[in-house]
C-alpha cells in the first residue's frame, strides 16, 4: 500500500486551472521526484493535496495517506497529520523560519504541538536531532536565531523540523536551489542519510533533473499542470520517451558540467577592468584579502565560490556601491574605487560604463511601475526627453532582449522569472555599459530558463562587446558561459585561468571539491542527442 497516493487531483484559481488531472504514489522508504518549469503544477498539486493552499484555491480529486482519504478533512484534522506524519522541507528557510525565536524554541515547537513532553526531555530530544542533521556542537545552537546560521545551516534546521516525530513521509520542495553546490551536495545526502535510517518516503521537488538523479526511485514529469511523462528513474535518465523530458535532460548538465566557453581569442584585447590588491572587512571579519585581477574588453570572466566567499562584496565594490579598505579598482586606466568612509559618487561617464544585473530580479525591478517605464529610465535619468525617441529605445532594448512588444504594459508581477530576469538585463544594457557586474543572475530561475538566459547573455556580449563579471556558485552555469574564471575560498583567489583549463585540469584542492559536488554524476543519458540538446 502506498504511504501516500494522488489520484485525478485538480487545482483552480480562480478561472486558472493550474493542476488538471495529476496522479503519483509514493512508498515507504522510496524518493518520488517531481520535476518541471517553474509554473508547471509542481508545488500547487502537493500544497493542494496537503490543504496548504488559501481557501480561495478549489481542490478536487483524491489524496489518500496510508489508505485514508485526506482531501476535504476538516483542519483540525489536517493539522494531526502535518508534521506528525508528514514533514515539510521548503524552499527558503530563511522565511519559513520565526526570526525572533531560537532555533531550539522552533525545533521544540515542532515536537510539543503534537507530543507532550516534559522540558528537559525535549531539549534533549531537540539536542539528538540537532545532531542528527549534523549541526556541529549542538548545545552552543540551542540559542542561536535563524540570523546567526548559513543558508546550508537552516536548510538543516528545516530538516530537523520535518523529521523532529519521525514522520513517514517527508515533502522537499526545491530545498536545495538557494544553496551553493558544495552545502547542496551535503543536503541532498543528509536527506538519503536518514531516509535509510527512518524508512521514510520522500517527495522531492525541483526543476533540475541532475539534483535528483542520486536520489530518485521514480520520476514525476509535469508541465503546465499535467504529468506528460511518469516511470523509473532508469527509464527517465536512459530512456525518456517525451520532448520534454528530453529538453529538461539537456538543460541538466548531467555527467558534470558542459564547458562551452574556451576562454581563447581574448588575450589580445585591451584590458578594461584592474583590480589591483582590494581587502575589505566588515565588523573586524576579514571577507576580502588582496585580491587582483582583470577583465579585458569583451570578456566574461566567471567568479565562482560558496556562499561567504566573498564574491558578491566583490562585485559591490566594481560596481561602486561599497568601497574597499584597502586597494584600488580602475577602469581603462581610471581609478574610480579607493579606499575611504564615504558615500561612493561615480561621475556619469563611469556610471553608465558600469551597470548591474541582480540575483532576484522581482526585488530589484519596482512593482508599481510597468515595464515601458522601469526601461524608460536610464535614458530619462541621462537626458533622453522625447517621448518619440523614448519609445523607439525602449522598444529595441525589448527586441535586445528578445521579449514580445506586449510586455512594455505589464507589471513585474504578470511576469515570469526569466521575462523579469530578462527586462533587469535590459535596463542594464540600456546605455550601453563598457561592463556589467551579473550577481547569481540565474540562481533563482529554473534550468531551463537558465539556460536560455544563458544564450541571451553570450549573444549580447557578442553583439555588444559588452564584459561581463559573472557571479555564481554553480560552476556548471560558469562552464557554460565564462571566458575564463576565478575561484574564491575565504576572501583570497585560490586558482585561476580558462575556463577548460580549469575544469578539466584543476590544481587547487579546493576547485576539485567544488566539481566533485557538482550533481548528475551517477547517471549518464545514454542516447548521445540528450548532450546536444543541451546546446540549444
Amino acid at each position: 500500500m502506498s504511504v501516500f497516493s494522488v489520484n485525478d487531483l485538480k487545482v483552480r484559481f480562480g478561472g486558472f486551472q493550474a493542476v488538471r488531472g495529476v496522479s503519483f504514489g509514493i512508498e515507504a522508504g522510496k524518493t518520488l521526484a517531481i520535476v518541471g518549469e517553474s509554473g508547471s503544477g509542481k508545488s500547487a498539486s502537493l500544497l493542494g493535496a496537503t490543504g496548504l493552499l488559501p481557501a480561495s484555491a478549489v481542490v478536487e480529486g483524491s489524496v489518500q495517506h496510508r489508505g485514508r482519504e485526506i482531501l476535504g478533512l476538516p483542519d483540525r484534522e489536517l493539522r494531526k497529520l502535518r508534521g506528525a506524519k508528514i514533514g515539510f522541507v521548503f524552499q527558503d528557510p530563511l522565511s519559513n523560519l520565526h526570526p525572533l525565536k531560537t532555533i531550539g524554541e522552533q525545533i521544540g515547537e515542532a515536537i510539543s504541538v503534537h507530543d507532550r513532553v516534559g522540558r528537559w526531555e525535549k531539549r534533549e530530544r531537540v539536542l539528538a536531532l540537532l545532531d542528527d542533521v549534523g549541526i556541529a556542537d549542538p548545545q552552543a545552537r540551542l540559542t542561536d536565531y535563524p540570523r546567526h546560521l548559513s543558508g546550508g545551516m537552516r536548510q538543516r534546521v528545516m530538516i530537523a523540523i520535518a523529521i523532529a516525530l519521525d514522520p513517514g513521509l517527508i515533502i522537499a520542495d526545491e530545498p536545495t536551489t538557494a544553496l551553493d553546490v558544495t552545502v547542496q551536495a551535503a543536503i541532498l545526502d543528509l536527506l538519503k542519510r536518514l531516509q535509510q535510517k527512518h524508512g521514510t518516503a520522500l517527495i522531492f521537488v525541483s526543476h533540475d533533473l541532475a539534483v535528483v538523479s542520486d536520489i530518485a526511485d521514480d520520476v514525476v514529469v509535469m508541465r503546465d499542470g499535467v504529468v506528460v511523462e511518469k516511470a523509473s528513474a532508469t527509464e527517465i535518465y536512459r530512456r525518456p520517451q517525451q520532448d520534454y523530458t528530453r529538453e529538461l535532460l539537456g538543460a541538466a548538465r548531467l555527467g558534470g558540467p558542459k564547458v562551452y566557453a574556451v576562454g581563447g581569442g581574448l588575450e589580445a584585447t585591451r584590458p578594461l577592468l584592474a583590480v589591483q590588491a582590494i581587502a575589505r572587512s566588515f565588523r573586524s571579519r576579514s571577507v576580502l584579502d588582496g585580491v587582483s585581477f582583470t577583465i579585458r574588453e569583451g570578456e566574461i570572466l566567471g567568479l565562482v565560490g560558496e556562499s561567504g566567499s566573498g564574491k558578491s562584496t566583490i562585485g559591490r565594490l566594481i560596481a561602486g556601491l561599497d568601497r574597499p579598505d584597502s586597494g584600488l579598482i580602475s577602469l581603462r586606466g581610471r581609478d574610480y574605487s579607493r579606499p575611504g568612509s564615504s558615500d561612493v559618487v561615480l561621475q556619469g561617464d563611469l556610471r553608465r560604463s558600469i551597470q548591474v544585473v541582480f540575483q532576484d530580479p522581482y526585488a530589484s525591478l519596482n512593482p508599481r511601475r510597468r515595464v515601458e517605464a522601469i526601461l524608460s529610465d536610464p535614458f530619462v535619468i541621462h537626458g533622453v526627453t522625447g517621448k518619440a525617441e523614448l519609445h523607439d529605445r525602449v522598444k529595441q532594448l525589448v527586441s535586445d532582449v528578445e521579449l514580445p512588444l506586449e510586455i512594455l504594459d505589464r507589471l513585474p508581477s504578470q511576469l515570469s522569472g526569466g521575462q523579469r530576469q530578462r527586462v533587469a538585463i535590459a535596463r542594464a544594457i540600456a546605455l550601453r555599459p563598457s561592463l556589467i557586474v551579473a550577481d547569481e543572475p540565474v540562481s533563482a530561475l529554473d534550468i531551463t530558463t537558465q539556460a536560455r538566459v544563458i544564450r541571451l547573455l553570450a549573444r549580447l556580449r557578442d553583439k555588444l562587446g559588452v564584459s561581463f563579471l559573472f557571479i555564481s556558485h554553480d560552476l556548471g552555469v560558469i562552464g557554460e558561459l565564462c571566458d575564463r574564471v576565478i575561484v574564491l575560498e575565504k576572501g583570497q583567489i585560490v586558482e585561476t585561468g580558462p575556463t577548460r583549463q580549469v575544469f578539466e585540469r584543476p590544481v587547487h584542492d579546493y576547485t576539485r571539491q567544488l566539481l566533485a559536488s557538482i550533481p548528475g554524476r551517477k547517471r549518464l543519458p545514454a542516447d548521445a542527442e540528450l548532450e546536444d540538446a543541451s546546446h540549444g
